[in-house]
Protein backbone atom coordinates (compact mmCIF):
# COMPACT_ATOMS: atom_id res chain seq x y z
CA UNK A 1 0.00 0.00 0.00
CA UNK A 2 0.92 3.67 -0.32
CA UNK A 3 0.77 5.07 3.21
CA UNK A 4 1.17 8.60 4.55
CA UNK A 5 2.96 8.59 7.91
CA UNK A 6 2.78 11.95 9.65
CA UNK A 7 5.39 12.60 12.30
CA UNK A 8 7.41 9.94 10.54
CA UNK A 9 10.76 11.34 11.69
CA UNK A 10 9.82 10.95 15.33
CA UNK A 11 10.42 7.99 17.62
CA UNK A 12 7.24 6.04 16.96
CA UNK A 13 6.77 7.26 13.40
CA UNK A 14 10.24 6.12 12.33
CA UNK A 15 9.73 2.64 13.81
CA UNK A 16 6.36 2.32 12.07
CA UNK A 17 8.00 3.48 8.85
CA UNK A 18 10.69 0.83 9.15
CA UNK A 19 8.17 -1.96 9.59
CA UNK A 20 6.04 -0.73 6.68
CA UNK A 21 9.05 -0.58 4.38
CA UNK A 22 10.23 -4.01 5.50
CA UNK A 23 6.97 -5.57 4.41
CA UNK A 24 7.01 -3.79 1.02
CA UNK A 25 4.72 -0.77 1.51
CA UNK A 26 5.52 2.69 0.15
CA UNK A 27 5.83 5.37 2.82
CA UNK A 28 5.25 9.07 2.31
CA UNK A 29 6.62 10.77 5.43
CA UNK A 30 5.59 14.24 6.60
CA UNK A 31 7.41 15.89 9.50
CA UNK A 32 8.19 19.51 10.29
CA UNK A 33 11.31 18.68 12.35
CA UNK A 34 10.22 21.07 15.12
CA UNK A 35 12.43 21.93 18.06
CA UNK A 36 10.44 20.36 20.92
CA UNK A 37 13.55 18.22 21.17
CA UNK A 38 16.67 18.41 19.02
CA UNK A 39 15.85 18.10 15.28
CA UNK A 40 19.20 16.34 14.96
CA UNK A 41 17.58 13.27 16.54
CA UNK A 42 14.90 13.20 13.86
CA UNK A 43 17.60 13.48 11.19
CA UNK A 44 19.20 10.38 12.69
CA UNK A 45 15.84 8.60 12.67
CA UNK A 46 15.15 9.15 8.96
CA UNK A 47 18.71 8.63 7.70
CA UNK A 48 18.30 4.83 7.12
CA UNK A 49 15.35 5.42 4.76
CA UNK A 50 16.57 8.23 2.52
CA UNK A 51 18.00 5.96 -0.18
CA UNK A 52 14.97 3.67 -0.24
CA UNK A 53 12.99 4.12 -3.45
CA UNK A 54 9.78 3.29 -1.57
CA UNK A 55 10.28 6.25 0.79
CA UNK A 56 9.64 9.94 0.27
CA UNK A 57 10.17 12.68 2.85
CA UNK A 58 8.33 15.99 3.04
CA UNK A 59 9.58 18.56 5.56
CA UNK A 60 6.17 20.15 6.00
CA UNK A 61 3.76 21.15 8.77
CA UNK A 62 0.41 19.36 9.03
CA UNK A 63 -1.18 22.63 10.21
CA UNK A 64 -0.64 24.05 6.69
CA UNK A 65 -3.71 22.88 4.77
CA UNK A 66 -2.50 23.87 1.30
CA UNK A 67 0.84 22.10 1.76
CA UNK A 68 -0.94 18.96 2.91
CA UNK A 69 -3.39 19.17 0.01
CA UNK A 70 -0.54 19.30 -2.50
CA UNK A 71 0.95 16.13 -0.98
CA UNK A 72 -2.37 14.29 -1.25
CA UNK A 73 -2.70 15.43 -4.87
CA UNK A 74 0.78 14.30 -5.88
CA UNK A 75 1.28 11.11 -3.86
CA UNK A 76 -1.97 9.18 -4.48
CA UNK A 77 -2.08 8.05 -0.85
CA UNK A 78 -4.26 5.05 0.06
CA UNK A 79 -4.07 5.03 3.86
CA UNK A 80 -3.00 7.46 6.56
CA UNK A 81 -1.10 6.77 9.79
CA UNK A 82 -1.32 10.03 11.72
CA UNK A 83 1.45 9.90 14.35
CA UNK A 84 2.32 13.61 14.27
CA UNK A 85 1.59 15.60 17.41
CA UNK A 86 2.90 18.25 19.67
CA UNK A 87 3.71 15.97 22.61
CA UNK A 88 4.33 16.50 26.30
CA UNK A 89 1.77 16.71 29.09
CA UNK A 90 3.58 19.20 31.35
CA UNK A 91 4.85 21.38 28.48
CA UNK A 92 1.29 21.82 27.22
CA UNK A 93 0.42 23.82 30.33
CA UNK A 94 3.05 26.41 29.44
CA UNK A 95 1.94 26.92 25.84
CA UNK A 96 -1.41 25.30 25.05
CA UNK A 97 -1.85 27.20 21.79
CA UNK A 98 0.89 25.24 19.99
CA UNK A 99 -0.89 22.05 21.02
CA UNK A 100 -4.19 23.25 19.60
CA UNK A 101 -2.50 24.25 16.33
CA UNK A 102 -0.89 20.87 15.71
CA UNK A 103 -3.13 18.38 17.49
CA UNK A 104 -6.52 19.84 16.59
CA UNK A 105 -6.09 21.98 13.46
CA UNK A 106 -3.47 19.65 11.97
CA UNK A 107 -5.66 16.61 12.58
CA UNK A 108 -8.70 18.36 11.12
CA UNK A 109 -6.70 19.18 7.99
CA UNK A 110 -5.75 15.54 7.53
CA UNK A 111 -9.22 14.19 8.24
CA UNK A 112 -10.79 16.61 5.77
CA UNK A 113 -8.25 15.81 3.06
CA UNK A 114 -8.71 12.09 3.70
CA UNK A 115 -12.42 12.56 3.13
CA UNK A 116 -11.79 14.60 -0.03
CA UNK A 117 -9.29 12.10 -1.46
CA UNK A 118 -11.26 9.01 -0.42
CA UNK A 119 -8.62 7.49 1.86
CA UNK A 120 -9.37 3.83 2.66
CA UNK A 121 -8.38 3.91 6.34
CA UNK A 122 -7.14 6.57 8.78
CA UNK A 123 -5.20 5.61 11.91
CA UNK A 124 -5.35 8.45 14.42
CA UNK A 125 -2.90 8.53 17.32
CA UNK A 126 -4.42 9.68 20.59
CA UNK A 127 -2.90 9.14 24.05
CA UNK A 128 -3.52 7.10 27.19
CA UNK A 129 -3.51 10.39 29.10
CA UNK A 130 -7.04 11.12 27.82
CA UNK A 131 -8.23 8.80 30.62
CA UNK A 132 -7.09 11.41 33.13
CA UNK A 133 -8.92 11.07 36.41
CA UNK A 134 -11.01 8.07 35.43
CA UNK A 135 -11.42 5.86 38.50
CA UNK A 136 -11.72 2.47 36.81
CA UNK A 137 -8.61 0.30 36.51
CA UNK A 138 -7.51 -0.98 34.02
CA UNK A 139 -8.49 1.69 31.49
CA UNK A 140 -11.07 0.48 28.99
CA UNK A 141 -12.12 2.12 25.75
CA UNK A 142 -15.67 2.00 27.14
CA UNK A 143 -14.78 4.27 30.07
CA UNK A 144 -15.61 7.95 30.30
CA UNK A 145 -12.46 10.04 29.97
CA UNK A 146 -11.43 13.08 32.00
CA UNK A 147 -8.34 14.78 30.46
CA UNK A 148 -6.44 16.92 32.98
CA UNK A 149 -3.92 18.72 30.73
CA UNK A 150 -4.15 20.71 27.48
CA UNK A 151 -2.20 18.02 25.61
CA UNK A 152 -4.65 15.25 26.49
CA UNK A 153 -7.61 17.57 25.89
CA UNK A 154 -6.41 18.31 22.35
CA UNK A 155 -5.98 14.59 21.68
CA UNK A 156 -9.51 13.91 22.92
CA UNK A 157 -10.72 16.65 20.57
CA UNK A 158 -8.93 14.85 17.73
CA UNK A 159 -10.70 11.60 18.64
CA UNK A 160 -14.06 13.36 18.47
CA UNK A 161 -13.22 14.94 15.11
CA UNK A 162 -12.42 11.45 13.82
CA UNK A 163 -15.81 10.23 15.01
CA UNK A 164 -17.53 13.14 13.26
CA UNK A 165 -15.75 12.46 9.98
CA UNK A 166 -16.80 8.83 10.17
CA UNK A 167 -20.40 9.65 11.07
CA UNK A 168 -20.88 12.43 8.51
CA UNK A 169 -18.56 11.39 5.69
CA UNK A 170 -18.08 7.65 6.15
CA UNK A 171 -14.31 7.93 6.70
CA UNK A 172 -12.89 4.77 8.29
CA UNK A 173 -10.97 5.75 11.43
CA UNK A 174 -9.08 3.58 13.90
CA UNK A 175 -8.03 5.58 16.98
CA UNK A 176 -5.17 4.16 19.00
CA UNK A 177 -4.30 5.20 22.54
CA UNK A 178 -0.58 4.54 23.15
CA UNK A 179 0.62 3.60 26.62
CA UNK A 180 4.11 4.81 27.59
CA UNK A 181 6.02 3.60 24.53
CA UNK A 182 9.79 3.12 24.93
CA UNK A 183 12.70 1.53 23.12
CA UNK A 184 15.70 2.28 20.85
CA UNK A 185 15.71 5.87 19.51
CA UNK A 186 13.14 6.79 22.14
CA UNK A 187 12.31 10.43 22.84
CA UNK A 188 14.93 12.08 25.07
CA UNK A 189 12.27 13.84 27.16
CA UNK A 190 10.62 10.58 28.21
CA UNK A 191 11.51 8.80 31.45
CA UNK A 192 13.24 5.70 29.96
CA UNK A 193 15.73 7.79 27.97
CA UNK A 194 16.05 10.60 30.52
CA UNK A 195 16.67 8.35 33.52
CA UNK A 196 19.07 6.11 31.60
CA UNK A 197 21.11 9.12 30.50
CA UNK A 198 21.18 10.78 33.91
CA UNK A 199 22.06 7.60 35.82
CA UNK A 200 24.75 6.75 33.27
CA UNK A 201 26.25 10.23 33.63
CA UNK A 202 25.92 10.01 37.44
CA UNK A 203 23.60 13.00 37.52
CA UNK A 204 20.60 13.42 39.81
CA UNK A 205 17.17 12.13 38.74
CA UNK A 206 13.86 13.47 40.03
CA UNK A 207 11.58 10.79 41.44
CA UNK A 208 7.93 11.74 41.81
CA UNK A 209 6.63 11.01 45.30
CA UNK A 210 7.50 7.72 46.94
CA UNK A 211 8.05 5.86 43.66
CA UNK A 212 4.80 3.90 43.79
CA UNK A 213 3.19 5.53 40.74
CA UNK A 214 2.88 3.00 37.93
CA UNK A 215 3.26 3.15 34.17
CA UNK A 216 2.20 0.63 31.53
CA UNK A 217 5.49 0.68 29.61
CA UNK A 218 5.07 -0.66 26.07
CA UNK A 219 8.08 -1.77 24.01
CA UNK A 220 8.29 -0.11 20.60
CA UNK A 221 8.40 -3.32 18.54
CA UNK A 222 5.18 -4.58 20.17
CA UNK A 223 3.55 -1.20 19.74
CA UNK A 224 4.55 -0.75 16.10
CA UNK A 225 3.06 -4.14 15.22
CA UNK A 226 -0.17 -2.97 16.84
CA UNK A 227 -0.11 0.12 14.64
CA UNK A 228 0.29 -1.99 11.49
CA UNK A 229 -2.68 -4.09 12.53
CA UNK A 230 -4.73 -0.89 12.92
CA UNK A 231 -3.61 0.30 9.46
CA UNK A 232 -4.61 -2.99 7.86
CA UNK A 233 -8.01 -3.55 9.48
CA UNK A 234 -11.09 -1.50 8.67
CA UNK A 235 -13.96 -1.27 11.16
CA UNK A 236 -15.66 2.08 10.57
CA UNK A 237 -14.77 3.97 13.76
CA UNK A 238 -13.10 2.26 16.71
CA UNK A 239 -10.80 3.17 19.59
CA UNK A 240 -8.05 0.77 20.72
CA UNK A 241 -5.70 0.76 23.68
CA UNK A 242 -2.22 -0.23 22.54
CA UNK A 243 -0.20 -0.96 25.67
CA UNK A 244 1.44 -3.79 27.57
CA UNK A 245 -1.18 -4.30 30.32
CA UNK A 246 1.49 -4.78 32.97
CA UNK A 247 2.07 -1.55 34.99
CA UNK A 248 5.50 -1.09 36.55
CA UNK A 249 6.19 0.93 39.70
CA UNK A 250 8.56 3.86 39.21
CA UNK A 251 10.82 2.60 41.99
CA UNK A 252 11.20 -0.80 40.32
CA UNK A 253 11.74 0.82 36.93
CA UNK A 254 14.68 2.74 38.37
CA UNK A 255 16.10 -0.52 39.76
CA UNK A 256 15.91 -2.10 36.29
CA UNK A 257 17.86 0.80 34.78
CA UNK A 258 20.43 0.65 37.59
CA UNK A 259 20.98 -3.06 36.99
CA UNK A 260 21.48 -2.65 33.23
CA UNK A 261 23.90 0.26 33.66
CA UNK A 262 25.67 -1.16 36.70
CA UNK A 263 25.28 2.18 38.46
CA UNK A 264 23.19 3.52 41.34
CA UNK A 265 20.83 6.42 40.79
CA UNK A 266 21.23 9.68 42.65
CA UNK A 267 17.63 10.41 43.58
CA UNK A 268 15.89 13.66 44.47
CA UNK A 269 12.31 13.11 45.61
CA UNK A 270 9.86 15.78 44.47
CA UNK A 271 6.08 16.18 44.80
CA UNK A 272 3.96 14.52 42.12
CA UNK A 273 2.85 17.17 39.55
CA UNK A 274 -0.90 17.72 39.24
CA UNK A 275 -0.81 16.53 35.62
CA UNK A 276 0.65 13.12 36.52
CA UNK A 277 -1.66 10.12 36.80
CA UNK A 278 -1.05 7.67 39.65
CA UNK A 279 -1.26 4.78 37.17
CA UNK A 280 -1.62 3.98 33.48
CA UNK A 281 -2.95 0.51 32.79
CA UNK A 282 -4.37 -0.68 29.46
CA UNK A 283 -7.26 -3.08 29.19
CA UNK A 284 -6.23 -4.85 25.97
CA UNK A 285 -9.22 -7.16 25.56
CA UNK A 286 -10.65 -5.17 22.65
CA UNK A 287 -7.30 -4.84 20.83
CA UNK A 288 -6.59 -8.54 21.31
CA UNK A 289 -10.00 -9.58 20.00
CA UNK A 290 -10.43 -7.19 17.07
CA UNK A 291 -6.84 -6.47 15.99
CA UNK A 292 -5.05 -9.62 17.13
CA UNK A 293 -2.64 -7.43 19.12
CA UNK A 294 -0.50 -9.44 21.54
CA UNK A 295 2.46 -7.67 23.23
CA UNK A 296 5.27 -9.96 24.37
CA UNK A 297 8.06 -7.82 25.83
CA UNK A 298 8.61 -7.60 29.60
CA UNK A 299 10.09 -4.42 31.05
CA UNK A 300 13.33 -6.21 32.02
CA UNK A 301 13.86 -7.45 28.44
CA UNK A 302 12.79 -4.24 26.77
CA UNK A 303 14.99 -2.03 28.92
CA UNK A 304 17.96 -4.33 28.35
CA UNK A 305 17.52 -3.78 24.61
CA UNK A 306 17.10 -0.05 25.13
CA UNK A 307 20.13 0.35 27.42
CA UNK A 308 22.32 -1.70 25.05
CA UNK A 309 21.20 0.61 22.22
CA UNK A 310 21.84 3.68 24.37
CA UNK A 311 25.40 2.61 25.20
CA UNK A 312 26.21 2.18 21.51
CA UNK A 313 24.55 5.38 20.33
CA UNK A 314 24.77 7.91 23.18
CA UNK A 315 27.58 9.76 21.41
CA UNK A 316 25.10 10.74 18.70
CA UNK A 317 22.85 12.49 21.21
CA UNK A 318 25.38 14.89 22.74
Amino acid sequence: MRILVTGGAGFIGSHVTRKLLERGDTVVCVDNFNDYYSPKIKEINVSPFLQNTNYKLYRKDIADYEEMKSIFEVEKIERVCHCAARAGVRASIENPFIYEETNVKGTLNLLHLSKEFKIENFVLFSTSSVYGETKKIPFSEKDEVFPIAPYSATKRAAEILGSVYHHVHGLNVNVIRPFNVYGPSGRPDMIPFKFTKLIDEEEEIQKFGDGTMKRDHTFIDDFALGVLLAIDKIFGYEIFNIGNSNPVELGYFIEVVEKELGKKAKINKIPVPLTELPITYADLSKAREMLGYDPKTKIEDGMKIFVDWYKKNKHLYK
